[in-house]
């Protein structure tokens, strides 16, 4: 009894008082090894254990590959071919930060990068425009949610590596989810320029049209290289990310957009994200030992079930708990921490394990905008200068429309599944 309190309200109580989860993970574990007299040398093994995984190489491999496009310039190729496309329409500008970020999503599988990368350049376009500063802001930020759905993902992979899922299946699960969130975006864009008359762009000359896809020809086939490898059965995701670098750097390089002078600094950027994530999950294989062996995700699952009783309103408990959890807590901590305790419930309501990790990597995306530390909020108070409660109120729009989708992924598991081989 004694572990079990130290590794719940241990954990909590260090959490409140803001150590950093990786530190606190690891103090609540060596702590319950003494409690049970158990070898302190178990935490090491397990450290080791836990960063040793052939999937992990993805995470950092994925975070350069996003630093080199976006210091490459293809962020900005894709900006400018979907606004020659679509900037003249009702709500243009807005559109193109919502489809310029949806293709980046593919290349960057991070909402933090896709924030930054489509946020640096739109929100002060948008605001030239004569867009609300403060809904310019929020619509990156909920933009940059479609990183982790839209495949390649940094968020799948670390679930994938945590419920020990096929990575290119969860990859899958998805793309429907992150595709009805832009296009619910892109409605939310419409009405929003509709209601305050901002005025409309010129149209771009098919001239204007050709030199933009010209331009951005090696930014749109990225993700064509990337995914087409995975699901040809031509590499595995953790490959597809090497090779991804690796596109990244042949075409800055060729293009002279990226120096050999560059590269110090985007490794040490994705270095410095990489080595916070990756220590997360390398500290937390020790705790989920310890969680196994004092069955506390298993009796909390038989608690759940025997209090809840059905399936649908565990599930909304679930969404209900992770929300409020993303809203005060890092979203990788909560898929790794509370991995055990979230595949035991998903397990003990026959839930599909693909289905189920679309649901919580959904949430994560969800947390990424959330106020009041979502990830994605920072990025763009650092971009714009805004105050963080200027942006929250604005982006709750949005938030409801992902919302809504996360509904259709829990209760509909087709929406979720569709895409998946037969």
């Amino acid at each position: 009894m004694s572990v079990s309190l130290l590794l719940t309200a241990g954990f909590a109580g260090l959490v409140i008082f803001a150590v950093p989860f990786a530190i606190a993970i690891a103090l609540v574990t060596l702590g319950s090894l003494v409690v049970a007299d158990i070898e302190p040398a178990f935490l090491a093994q397990q450290l080791v254990a836990g960063s040793q995984s052939f999937s992990l190489l993805a995470i950092p491999l994925f975070m350069l590959a996003g630093e080199i496009m976006s210091r490459g310039g293809l962020s900005q190729r894709l900006v400018e071919v979907a606004s020659t496309l679509v900037r003249h329409r009702t709500g243009g500008l807005a559109i193109v930060t919502v489809l310029a970020a949806l293709v980046f999503s593919a290349i960057s599988g991070s909402a933090p990068a896709t924030t930054a990368a489509i946020g640096a350049i739109m929100i002060p376009a948008m605001v030239k425009a004569g867009y609300d500063k403060a809904f310019s802001v929020s619509l990156a930020v909920s933009a940059g949610v479609l990183g982790p759905l839209i495949p390649p993902s940094i968020a799948f992979v670390i679930w994938g590596i945590v419920a020990e899922q096929s990575i290119g299946r969860l990859f899958l699960s998805g793309v429907i989810p992150g595709f009805a969130i832009a296009a619910g975006l892109i409605i939310l864009c419409w009405f929003h320029a509709r209601k305050h008359k901002v005025p409309r762009q010129p149209a771009a000359s098919w001239a204007e049209v050709r030199q933009a896809v010209a331009d951005g020809k090696w930014a749109l086939f990225s993700p064509v290289f990337v995914l087409g490898g995975i699901y040809g059965g031509v590499f595995t995701p953790t490959e597809a990310a090497a090779m991804s670098c690796v596109y990244a750097l042949v075409v800055g390089v060729l293009e002279r957009r990226l120096s050999w002078a560059d590269m110090p600094g985007l490794f040490l950027r994705s270095a410095r994200t990489s080595a916070m994530v990756t220590a997360i999950i390398a500290v937390s294989t020790g705790f989920g030992v310890l969680v196994a062996q004092e069955r506390i995700a298993v009796d909390f699952a038989t608690w759940m079930a025997d209090s809840l009783g059905q399936k649908w309103l565990a599930l909304a408990a679930l969404n209900l708990a992770f929300f409020l959890l993303a809203a005060v807590m890092d979203e990788i901590a909560i898929m790794v921490v509370l991995g055990p305790m979230l595949i035991a419930i998903g397990n003990r309501f026959g839930v599909d394990p693909v289905h189920f990790g679309a649901i919580i990597v959904t949430n994560v995306s969800i947390g990424m905008a959330a106020p009041p530390i979502g990830y994605c909020l920072f990025v763009g108070m650092a971009i714009s200068g805004l105050s963080l409660a200027r942006i929250s109120r604005a982006i709750w729009p949005q938030i409801i429309i992902m919302l809504i989708v996360l509904m259709l992924t829990t209760y509909i598991p087709g929406f979720a599944l569709l895409l998946q081989p037969r």
